[in-house]
This record gives structure tokens, C-alpha cells and sequence, in this order.
């Protein structure tokens, strides 16, 4: 087996592919992506084409080169081509591709009246977590986490994270934009106008993508920025004085009507298990350094049934792979990962990490 840091070095800048069948399959304010097909291989793959600034490098492109994870979209390669102007270059990354995302399967369930399976949840969840863990534990926030950047394979239930185009390694006292992550999972603290926020950005916008598989729709739909915080607070409750100074301690406004918190198993009344309430609550908190951590996510109890090697899917087929964790998650981890990797895996062997994966995560 190829291990991540060989498959990271096999990577080449720009590499000749030629591509046939090539379809839109999503476009925005970065560019398009298209559906295609590999000439040489026959393979389906995505497409991003983004227009290229000469003076820098692209940073999604630079991340995405170090990020191999069973649960993050794979970069096969890529290539430059020239655009309709004499001075345009695009960039061009090729990507596995994965037909579904969270956000149309939400979509799907809301449509019908009905509710998402419960087991689902637990899956795509426990799926998302694992791989804001590795992320994080690489120095990169992705900054755009929401319904829309999961991918998500229908047959097997494997979810992998997309879409890095407003990722970035995080550097203390460097400053960061504010505006950044799409408003329904927009975190407090970038409302509050913080520069220098963490990673714990993508874990509320974790929060509010969990609510949502729980509610069927999103938890704190604002119109606006203001109206995203009103959002919040009428269910959170007015943040306090340490709170808004843990989320921005330059804020100087603390005039905020006082609301209470409405109690989290009324927010989501018969939808939610009293697991999944507490997780969520631990997951949305205002002051960064409350939220709990991806990994400690994963051993919530919540999550017990996916370690259960009785448990199958509901059309009977096994879950996807969920215990073939990296270095990186083994050493973020730590003794953490005695409860992560259940008993029945260690002994079978199945998903179970690579020996040398562990030996060289024990050195460290």
C-alpha cells in the first residue's frame, strides 16, 4: 500500500492528461467545475478551472497537494491552459469525482417530508469530524464548511470534504480576512469582525451542518450578517461579556439585548437523541476554545453504535471505512485513539490502521 507521504510526493505540478465529455457540473464566483473523462484510462473525473494570477501562487493548489485522507477529495493532478485573452491562464485541477452531496441528499429528505435516517447522520458526521481533524492537525482551516463542499458517494456513504478554494494555513499573528465562510455557517467570532480566529471556525460551521441533517433545514438562516447573529442568539442566548471578548477582545460594543437560551432539546424536540443534543451544544459555543475538538467529537457517545461491529447500513451492506486513520490523526489523537479504534478492528485487522502507520505514529 502506498503510504500518504509517497502518494503526496507522486503528485507532479502539471501533468498532459487529455480529457473527453466534458460537462458543467457547477460554476461560481472562483469558476467552473466540469464532469470528464480521461482519455487514456477511461477514469471520471472533476474538473476546476480557475483563472490564474501570474504574480502568485494559487494557495488551494499548494494545500491541496499535501492533503491525501480517506475522507477529503483526492487531486489526481494538474494542467494550465490559455484563456480567450493573450494575458489569461487558467488553472486546471483534476480531482476524483464523486456524483452526490450533503446538500442535495438534505434537500431530497426535505422535499419528501421526511426525516434523514438517524444512522445517516452518524456516518456523514463522524465522516466530517475525522477530516476537519487531519486538516487541522496540517495547519489549514478550510473556511467554507457547509452542506454544499460534502461530497458524498451514494453507494458506499463515503463523504469527503471538497473545495479548498478558501482554505488556509493559519499562522499566529497573522492577520485573516473576516468575510469569509458562507453565512448560514458563518462563526460568531467572524461576525464580531475577528482577524485572528483558529480553526475552531470550521468546528461551529461543523455544528451548524449537524443541526441541519437534524432539523432538515438550516439552524440559523440570517438574511444578512446582523441577521445571522440575531439567528444565533435566539437560540444560544445572548453571548457574555468573556464570551465576545474570547471571540474578538478589540470589540468594544457590548449593548446587546438579553436573550435567553432556548433550551437545545426544545430547538430540536423529538428529532434528536439526548447524545446528539449534548454534542451539538459542544460544538456551538461562542468562545472558540469551548468547542470540542474534531477527534474528541468522534469518541462522543454519539458515535458508539459506528464502533459496533454488528452494525450495517440499512439496505445491509457494511459501513464505509471508518478506523483507517493517518499518522496525522493517530498522533492528534493520542490515547484517544485506544477508544476511536474499536477492539473487533485491532484484532481482525479490518480498516485497521497500518502497522508502520502506528509504529511511526508511537516514535513521535
Amino acid at each position: 500500500m502506498v503510504s500518504a507521504s509517497e502518494r503526496r510526493a507522486s503528485r507532479k505540478e502539471e501533468e498532459k492528461i487529455n480529457l473527453t465529455g466534458e460537462r458543467v457540473i457547477g460554476n461560481g464566483s472562483f469558476g467552473v467545475v466540469f464532469q470528464a473523462t480521461v482519455v487514456e484510462t477511461g477514469e471520471i473525473v472533476a474538473v476546476k478551472k480557475v483563472l490564474q494570477d501570474k504574480r502568485f501562487k494559487n494557495r488551494e493548489l499548494q494545500i491541496m497537494k499535501q492533503l491525501v485522507h480517506p475522507n477529503v477529495v483526492d487531486l489526481k493532478c494538474c494542467f494550465y491552459t490559455s484563456g480567450d485573452k493573450p494575458e489569461e491562464v487558467f488553472l486546471n485541477l483534476v480531482m476524483e469525482y464523486i456524483p452526490e452531496t450533503v446538500y442535495r441528499i438534505i434537500k431530497h429528505y426535505s422535499r419528501t417530508k421526511r426525516s434523514i435516517p438517524f444512522l445517516y447522520t452518524k456516518f456523514y458526521m463522524y465522516q466530517l469530524a475525522r477530516s476537519l481533524a487531519y486538516i487541522h492537525s496540517m495547519g489549514v482551516c478550510h473556511r467554507d464548511i457547509k452542506p454544499q463542499n460534502l461530497l458524498l458517494d451514494p453507494q458506499s456513504h463515503i463523504l469527503k470534504l471538497c473545495d479548498f478554494g478558501s482554505a488556509k494555513v493559519l499562522a499566529k499573528g497573522e492577520p485573516n480576512i473576516a468575510y469569509i465562510c458562507s453565512r448560514y455557517y458563518r462563526a460568531p467570532e467572524l461576525i464580531f469582525g475577528s482577524t485572528d480566529y483558529t480553526t475552531a471556525i470550521d468546528i461551529w460551521s461543523f455544528g451548524c451542518v449537524f443541526a441541519e441533517l437534524l432539523l432538515g433545514q438550516p439552524i440559523f438562516p440570517g438574511e444578512s450578517n446582523v441577521d445571522q447573529l440575531v439567528e444565533i442568539i435566539k437560540v444560544v442566548g445572548t453571548p457574555t461579556k468573556e464570551e465576545i471578548v474570547a471571540m474578538n477582545q478589540n470589540y468594544t460594543e457590548f449593548k446587546f439585548p438579553q436573550v435567553k437560551p432556548h433550551p437545545w432539546n426544545k430547538v430540536f424536540r423529538s428529532r434528536a437523541t439526548p447524545d446528539a443534543v449534548d454534542l451539538v451544544s459542544k460544538l456551538l459555543q461562542y468562545a472558540p476554545d469551548k468547542r470540542v475538538q474534531p477527534l474528541d467529537s468522534c469518541s462522543h457517545p454519539f458515535f458508539d453504535e459506528l464502533r459496533d461491529s454488528k452494525l450495517r447500513l440499512p439496505n445491509g451492506k457494511p459501513l464505509p471505512c471508518l478506523f483507517n486513520f493517518t499518522i496525522e490523526e493517530l498522533q492528534v489523537g493520542g490515547e484517544i485513539m485506544k477508544k476511536l479504534i474499536p477492539a473487533h478492528v485491532e484484532l481482525n485487522g479490518v480498516d485497521a490502521p497500518l502497522p508502520e502507520t502506528l509504529a511511526k505514529a508511537g516514535r513521535r
